[in-house]
């Protein structure tokens, strides 16, 4: 069976609770979504109240005191936020690629280049322990034991071999103060668990990110062996193939949307994971609009109009006003444009309680400078 993009669009936006907002827990929809990207503190609250009705952000804070959320570094070696057992059971997967980076001669211009990896390792489990520790103290304890490289590098190089997660408080609402880190052990009184299956969590990717190509699933995970988890998966899964041929994967009793339904506008956070996660992201982004990943590093964060990528956000405050400044990536009708100008407002509204806000609109392909 052949889907067209716009199936794929309208399934990925039901599986990703975008095209209404659902009434999961904010933990059910964690473990829903294997993870909501969290390299930056804000994102995973657009994220969940783009996705989660009457979403109430002090839920996420409250979390991660309490170590039932925690913030640890997962899929394609950035942050997420996630439940404690996929910390525990992802973790293993990831852990082996993150601990080849340090000692490749790109890394930080060759700075561990030469020096023994297990070394290095104890190093670090010993400077860590079992209580948590700051960036700055963990660096300077870098410099202590390797005086002749770069702390910053030895630093980097403990928290690829280790595996570890940020602590509170950044990551709750409002907070993004430096990392402190623990190693996840320690923090959540539980040990890695190492037997979970490639293709569970592959079948999870499905039911959440799906129907989907291996090189989808490699996109999303940074992993290899997709092919050999989808064959484990036997039954569980069924195929497609998209317009251009290619075969798609889906858990076998996965819905297909229905590619006439209305998709509301959605505002969402950098780095979302329903734009990140597949290798052709025509599904969600058009051809030829698709941002470079340095904008989102500059919190420059994508419009969806009728489910696709139309436009970019981003959100200027000072002391008492909070602008929301929308470049749009297409020419939008009357209709999209009160739409999106009502949805930026309530977002504003949800970020910005406290400030004055205004929403511009600019016109098409304008850049989103202050």
């Amino acid at each position: 069976m052949k889907l067209s993009n716009r199936v794929l669009n309208r399934t990925l936006l039901a599986r990703q609770h975008l095209l209404e907002r659902s009434r999961l827990t904010v933990h059910e929809m964690c473990d829903h979504l294997v993870g909501l990207q969290a390299q930056d503190s804000l994102p995973p609250f657009v994220a969940l109240w783009s996705r989660v009705a009457d979403f109430d952000p002090a839920t996420v804070s409250d979390a991660l005191e309490d170590r039932s959320l925690v913030r640890i570094t997962l899929m394609r070696g950035t942050i997420h936020l996630v439940t404690p057992p996929d910390a525990v059971r992802i973790a293993p997967h990831i852990q082996p690629e993150l601990e080849k980076v340090p000692f490749r001669n790109g890394f930080n211009y060759g700075a561990m280049v030469g020096l023994d990896p297990e070394e290095v390792r104890g190093h670090g489990e010993a400077a860590l322990a079992d209580e948590p520790m700051s960036a700055a103290d963990l660096r300077a304890r870098a410099a202590e034991l390797y005086p002749d490289r770069d702390p910053g590098a030895v630093l980097q190089t403990w928290l690829y071999q280790l595996p570890v997660l940020q602590t509170p408080p950044r990551g709750k609402w409002k907070d993004n103060s430096r990392p402190i880190w623990s190693r996840v052990e320690p923090w959540l009184g539980a040990p890695l668990d190492p037997s979970y299956p490639l293709a569970e969590l592959i079948f999870r990717y499905l039911r959440a990110f799906g129907p989907a190509s291996t090189m989808d699933m490699q996109t999303w995970s940074k992993l290899l062996g997709m092919k050999q988890a989808v064959a484990e998966l036997g039954d569980r899964v069924r195929t497609y193939t998209d317009e251009r041929g290619r075969t798609l994967y889906d858990i076998a009793d996965g819905e297909l949307a229905d590619p006439d339904v209305p998709a509301p506008v959605r505002l969402l956070g950098w780095y979302d994971n329903a734009l990140l996660s597949h290798q052709d992201r025509t599904r969600i982004v058009p051809d030829g609009a698709a941002p470079p990943l340095r904008a989102f590093a500059a919190q420059v964060s994508p419009v969806l109009v009728d489910g696709f990528l139309a436009g970019m956000y981003k959100i200027f405050t000072n002391a008492g006003t909070a602008r929301l400044r929308i470049s749009p990536t297409r020419n939008w009708t009357g209709a999209e444009r009160a739409d999106v100008e009502a949805e930026a407002h309530a977002l504003l509204a949800f970020l910005e309680a406290d400030k004055q806000g205004s929403v511009e609109i600019l016109d098409a392909h304008a850049g989103l400078r202050p």
